[in-house]
Order: C-alpha cells, then sequence, then structure tokens
C-alpha cells in the first residue's frame, strides 16, 4: 500500500476528530459562551450540513486543480477555521468557524477518496478506502477521547488548537510525498462529463444505500451516553469507555469490510446490514441489561463499519466518467444520513418513548438500506451499470454479458471451411500435433485445433486433404 494512502488517512483522522469531539465539549462550550446546551448543539448539525453542501461544491470547483494543491489548500482552511474557533469571542464566530471548516473537510474528503484510488490496481479499491476510513475510526477511539480529556484540563479552546496543530503535520506530509500537478498522458477533467456521469440509476441506488447504512449505525451512537446511564445503569464515569469500543467494533469492521469489499460487495452490504439490523433490535428491546447492551454496543460498531468500505468504492466502476464528483457525492449522502436519522431519533424520545426507541429508529433504517441493497442487486443482475462494469460483479453477473474471446470463438466457429482459401496446401491434424508443409510465408489462415484426426476436402487433393495449417504465430 503506498505512504501517501496512509498520510491521508492521517489527515482524515484529524478532521475526523473535530467532526465528532464536540459531543463531549458542549457543556464547556455553553458555559463559557453563555449559550444554552441545544444551541451549542447547533454546532454539530452546522458541521453536518456543511459537510453536505461542500463536498460536491468544492469538488467541482477544484476538479481541473492538481490533487496535491487542493488537499493541502482544504487542509489549510480546515486549519485557519480552527484557529478562529480556538479564538473565537462568541457563538456566531465559533458557528461560522464550523461551517467553513466543515466545508473545507468535505473537500479534502472527496478529493482524498478520488486520490487514493487512483493509486492502486482496480481491484484494490474496497481495501484502499478502508484504509483511509480507518482514520475516521480511529477517530472515534483516540481522537475523541484526547479531545474530551484535553479540554477537561486546558479548556475546550485547546482541544481545536490541537486538532490545527495535528491537520497542519498532515498538510506537510502530503507536501513531501504526493506528486505535484498531474500524471502525464491524462485527461484534462471535465465538469459536464463528470455532471453527466452521474446519470446512472444504479449509481443513486447505491447513494441510498451508502445513506440508509450510515444513518441505522449513526442514530444509536448519537444517544449512545444518555442510553447508557439513564436505561442501562452504567455509571457516567464509564462512559467514553464504552464509547471506545464502539469505536474498537468500528476498528475491526472497517478492516474486515475492506478485504471484501471488492471480492463480494453485494454480500458484504447484506450480511452487514442484516447484521446491524438485528443488533439495533436486540438493543432496543434488552437496554436494560447492563452487560448485553455494552456487548452489543461492540457489534454496532463492528456492522455498522464493516460496509463503509464497500459504500465507498461501489460507486466508482458505476460512473468511470466522474472519478471526483463520484466519491463528493456519496460523502454528502453520509452526512444526509447523520443529519436525518439522529433527528428521527430526538422525536421518538420526545414523543416519550424513551432513549432505547433511537434502538427501534436504528433497526427500521437497516431495514430499509436492506430493501435498497436488493434493489442495487437487480439493478446489477439487470446490467444497469456504467460503461466499466461494476466492481464485484460476482456477486450476480448479468447472464447475457458475454466476454469479448466467447464472441470470438463463437464467430469463428460460424466460418463455413469451404470458405477458407484453396491455395493452402494440405496438412493433418492428429491429436494437437501439427505437421505443416511447406508454403510461402506469408500465407496464413484461421487457427483450428483438433484432439483427433480431422480430414475435409480441398480441391488440390480430395482424398487426403485436412483443415488449413495454423500460422506459426497462434
Amino acid at each position: 500500500m503506498p505512504l501517501a494512502v496512509y498520510l491521508l488517512g492521517l489527515g482524515i483522522f484529524a478532521q475526523g476528530t473535530s467532526e465528532f469531539m464536540l459531543s463531549g465539549l458542549l457543556p464547556q462550550i455553553a458555559a463559557d459562551l453563555g449559550v444554552s446546551i441545544p444551541d451549542a448543539g447547533l454546532l454539530i448539525s452546522a458541521f453536518a450540513l456543511g459537510m453536505v453542501i461542500g463536498a460536491p461544491a468544492l469538488a467541482v470547483a477544484t476538479l481541473r486543480v492538481p490533487r496535491r494543491t487542493a488537499l493541502v489548500a482544504f487542509q489549510l482552511v480546515f486549519v485557519a477555521g480552527h484557529v478562529a474557533g480556538a479564538l473565537a469571542p462568541g457563538y456566531g464566530v465559533l458557528f461560522a468557524s464550523r461551517v467553513v471548516s466543515a466545508l473545507a473537510y468535505a473537500g479534502f474528503w472527496a478529493v482524498a477518496a478520488a486520490t487514493a484510488v487512483s493509486l492502486v490496481p482496480p481491484g484494490a479499491k474496497g481495501k484502499v478506502l478502508s484504509v483511509v476510513g480507518t482514520g475516521l475510526t480511529l477517530a472515534t477511539v483516540v481522537g475523541v477521547p484526547a479531545g474530551t480529556v484535553l479540554s477537561q484540563h486546558a479548556g475546550w479552546r485547546t482541544a481545536f488548537w490541537g486538532v490545527a496543530g495535528l491537520t497542519v503535520l498532515s498538510a506537510l506530509s502530503l507536501l513531501a510525498v504526493l506528486p505535484a500537478g498531474r500524471a502525464t498522458g491524462t485527461e484534462l477533467p471535465s465538469v459536464r462529463r463528470e455532471v453527466a456521469g452521474l446519470a446512472r440509476p444504479a449509481l443513486w441506488v447505491s447513494y441510498l444505500v451508502t445513506l440508509l447504512t450510515f444513518g441505522a449505525a449513526v442514530v444509536t451512537f448519537s444517544y449512545l451516553a444518555p442510553l447508557l446511564t439513564e436505561v442501562s445503569g452504567l455509571p457516567e464515569g464509564w462512559v467514553p469507555v464504552v464509547l471506545s469500543l464502539y469505536g474498537v467494533g468500528g476498528l475491526v469492521g472497517v478492516t474486515l469490510g475492506g478485504r471484501f469489499a471488492d471480492a463480494a460487495p453485494l454480500r458484504t452490504l447484506a450480511l452487514g446490514g442484516g447484521a446491524l439490523t438485528l443488533a439495533s433490535a436486540l438493543l432496543a428491546l434488552t437496554a436494560g441489561n447492563l452487560g448485553i447492551t455494552v456487548a452489543l454496543v461492540f457489534v454496532l460498531g463492528l456492522t455498522g463499519y464493516v460496509v463503509n468500505p464497500v459504500v465507498q468504492s461501489r460507486v466508482f466502476p458505476l460512473a468511470p466518467d466522474a472519478p471526483t464528483l463520484v466519491p463528493a457525492v456519496n460523502t454528502s449522502a453520509f452526512n444526509v444520513g447523520i443529519m436525518l436519522t439522529p433527528m428521527l431519533g430526538g422525536l421518538t424520545i420526545d414523543a416519550g418513548f424513551g432513549f432505547a426507541s433511537v434502538a427501534w429508529v436504528g433497526a427500521a433504517t437497516g431495514a430499509l438500506a436492506l430493501a435498497a441493497t436488493a434493489w442495487a442487486a437487480v439493478l446489477q443482475g439487470r446490467g444497469v451499470r456504467g460503461p466499466a462494469g461494476e466492481a464485484g460483479a460476482a456477486d450476480s453477473p448479468a447472464p447475457h454479458v458475454r466476454s469479448a474471446a466467447s464472441r470470438t470463438a463463437a464467430s469463428r466457429a460460424s466460418v463455413p471451411r469451404a470458405s477458407v482459401s484453396s491455395t493452402v496446401a494440405p496438412r493433418t491434424v492428429t491429436s494437437r500435433r501439427v505437421v505443416p508443409p511447406a508454403r510461402p510465408a506469408a500465407t496464413a489462415a484461421p487457427c483450428a485445433a483438433s484432439t483427433s484426426s480431422v480430414t475435409s476436402p480441398a480441391p488440390s487433393a480430395p482424398a487426403t486433404s485436412s483443415e488449413p495449417a495454423c500460422h506459426p504465430a497462434c
């Protein structure tokens, strides 16, 4: 795996830490800036909204910019947003800094995915994206707890400075490793071609799968802390440990998903989505049992992230004409899921169904994700895909698609032997040993091989002639 892939993962780790760390900083931010906790919570929604808008918009805006330049520029804007946030005198400046940071992070995600895929062979897309995605998983395991501890000892602004410093380190490493400019011989990107490349039904079904699978994974996690303390009876001091357990499960899941994403994408989606739906339903039923709940938290992390490499890699072969815009829209689909399902979970809590009801929302969303996956399988079976074919076609190959070799063989078999030039001298084929007669070097005839003696008439020797001789190049 190229070193640049791991450094792209480092960039995702730094910026992903900022995406999730506010969940542990809200009380301090609210107290320092004199706002309510719900108002402070809007900072999380602002970040998600910036991700939804920023990914496709900035992918198009920087389409003809060399990827190294775009990646580093996005990181510098992200750093500037966090410096502004760390120095923010009030809520308004902090809110604006979160939107700007989210826009830059979204652009980085989209270009990083396209860059990582371009560095490896086509059959390794899922594996390379799992490595990049591991940066986000590690952000939940290491980055978010570290940011929480740092803010508890030195204030919430220190966490912003820490993220800014780590992002600078990532930008410098990418400057040192990624090549400048464009690869020689590559076609200049076209906005029109990229936008036209999105007009494929199977691609948008895949985006729907992305939205639903990640939405099903994130809704329970969003309310996991109050569920653990209010329903399961977990002491508050143990909440970070259990949240880290979720991250460990996610790390295991994204690693497993990377191994199977290219070979069996639809089966990985179906098995992962089915297990996620089942685990969510079990959690809703057994949330009052602390031991079972803690075990299911690990399972939720594993099943929620095992599908991550698949939903990221599967979109590329569906629209090969849009290698930059395709992952950008997929990033937006992720964040639409992050925005919508927690809102639905909040509605069930406000309706009086309790914190465990969010797990039912996760189970229902997971069931919809399975239905969308089945729809994607039907489209793949019908051959509704991009010109280059879909990754993982072995899951459900289109029955009417034949290889070029099989078509060539069929066309050769249909050519009558009488049409072979009579100027070719006879020869005898016994088993696979071919004994050609002397003939002019320029004369060549189609190949034919047989496992038994074959004779056919020719004008020059009616009684003993056989099939035409093979050209030596055959």
